[in-house]
């Protein structure tokens, strides 16, 4: 899933959400996500999707 997606659906700038992602970069990288990576895998896409309270649609779950 595109991390702008992600940003979408928790309603925040782009440049909000990457500055979450910073706060959580020694998780998502022991995960395999890159800091530039534009997408996540589902590991770390379940990981976020419960640390920030994101509501997924239907269609990804």
């Amino acid at each position: 899933m595109y991390k702008s997606e992600l940003a979408r659906l928790a309603g925040v700038s782009a440049n909000t959400f990457r500055r979450y992602l910073n706060t959580r970069r020694d998780v998502l990288s022991a995960m395999g996500v890159a800091p530039r990576a534009k997408t996540l895998n589902p590991r770390a896409v379940r990981f976020v999707v419960e640390d920030y309270c994101i509501e997924l649609p239907q269609k990804y779950k």
